[in-house]
């Protein structure tokens, strides 16, 4: 059921926003397919914790946050408001055993994840409307750099997990050292072709 929701709300809001999805905003550093350094500029995000295995975490946390974009929220004077579609939506491990020290490499046995939006750029905290549902977390990420690696087919979690450790790799090659938790971002509704997809594993550095 939440697979045929998740579905169904990310149609409805690629085709609203097939023209201009907004992206973060950053700077290219350093480039060496499929490995890029970059510096992302502060963003405000929504996000929510939740349980289970990459596919039926994905599709609640999204469940979640797309309820609260559509509307299930409170603006200053009372309403409800609409919210563009952003990508790319974002999950990173929420392991017991991890540290904000120590990348996480994304395995089968974890069962906590934290899945985020970013918000379009016009909203700072302050103008955000408020979620109804205390689930939905809004909070400010700081501008900051970032490790990442590109990738294109499923990202499921043997996938997400060799990605993963081919990033860790490259960064120590380099003598960069990883400061947070691996992330995983997905820029593309569930019915793209494998080959046409985009993904990226993201690390602070």
């Amino acid at each position: 059921m939440y697979k045929q929701l998740f579905s169904g709300i990310f149609f409805v809001f690629f085709i609203e926003s097939a023209v201009a999805i907004e992206e973060p905003k950053y700077t290219v550093l350093e480039k060496s397919e499929p490995f890029e350094l970059r510096a992302y500029s502060s963003k405000v995000i929504a996000e929510v914790l939740v349980a289970g295995n990459l596919s039926d975490a994905s599709s609640e946390g999204f469940k979640l946050i797309a309820d609260y974009i559509f509307g299930n929220n409170s603006s200053g004077t009372g309403n409800n408001e609409k919210i563009s579609m952003t990508a790319p939506v974002t999950m990173a491990s929420m392991s017991k055993e991890s540290s904000m020290a120590v990348p996480v490499i994304i395995e089968k046995t974890t069962t906590q994840w934290r899945m985020y939006f970013v918000m379009p750029s016009k909203y700072t905290l302050d103008t955000l409307p408020k979620p109804n549902n205390a689930q939905v977390k809004l909070r400010n990420i700081p501008a900051g750099n970032y490790a990442v690696i590109q990738f294109s087919g499923l990202a499921g979690e043997a996938k997400v997990a060799h990605k993963t450790a081919d990033l860790m790799w490259w960064l120590n090659s380099k003598n960069i050292r990883p400061l947070g938790v691996a992330q995983l971002a997905r820029y593309n509704p569930p019915w793209t072709l494998p080959f046409l997809r985009r993904n990226e594993i993201l690390v602070v550095y």
